[in-house]
């Protein structure tokens, strides 16, 4: 088979495995959450400035299912290219999600998390300049096609890290670039929950956590 014939299969086996997972599940349609709604839920994190790389991988085969970036800079967002988390008090812009507090960051790591599927969550503390640079380029990224997740994260961190990190569609082979960083520190999430995962969205109550927030609670 010659290169260019292998590279069609390669994108073919990575479309229909993001499909059949259901994790990616998503088009390059135009999402602009409006002005005022972005605003409002922009949020600024005390943190030190920081890019998240999070790899969903499947429990029953290891391969990669997802790739996302978070990024602590001016604000906080998650970079979730052709990802299906989505709540109406989260908006978004074209993959970008905003509003990132650290309630709304366990809730879409345990999103992701459960009986079939664990997380691998990276982390790399980042100058002021490079954590906002990515958060640019993010940000001006533009619709992700559907299993173009970890080629998306993947082409972004390259600008950033041309040595270490290349363009790659496997969201496992991002994962092993990223670790080489120096500073790169990791965890792995497990949960067990089902696989009906959208009950983590519909358990999540914003205006309760608000009010026990208020409340010391």
């Amino acid at each position: 088979m010659t290169g260019a014939g292998k590279g069609i299969v390669m994108r073919g086996w990575v479309f229909a495995v993001c499909a059949a997972l259901g994790l990616s599940g998503c088009t390059a349609a135009e999402v602009w959450a409006p002005d005022e709604a972005v605003a409002k839920a922009s949020y600024q994190h005390d943190g030190p400035p920081r890019l998240t790389l999070y790899t969903m991988i499947n429990n029953r085969t290891g391969a990669g299912a997802h790739s996302s970036l978070m990024v602590n800079a001016s604000e906080r967002v998650i970079f979730d290219p052709a990802g299906s988390f989505k709540h109406e008090t989260l908006p978004e812009r074209n993959d970008v999600v905003y509003g990132i507090t650290p309630q709304v960051e366990d809730v879409y790591t345990r999103y992701h998390a459960r009986e079939t599927f664990r997380v691998h969550v990276q982390k790399l503390d980042v100058s002021p300049a490079t954590a906002e640079r990515v958060l640019q380029l993010a940000k001006t990224n533009g619709p992700v096609p559907s299993a173009h997740c970890a080629r998306a994260t993947s082409t972004l961190l390259a600008q950033i890290y041309p040595e270490s990190i290349s363009t790659t569609w496997s969201p496992i082979r991002l994962s092993e670039s990223f670790a080489t960083l120096p500073g790169v520190t990791g965890r792995v999430l497990r949960e067990y929950d089902s696989d009906d995962n959208s009950k983590v969205l519909d358990d999540w109550d914003p205006n309760r956590v608000a009010k026990a927030a208020a409340a010391g609670g």
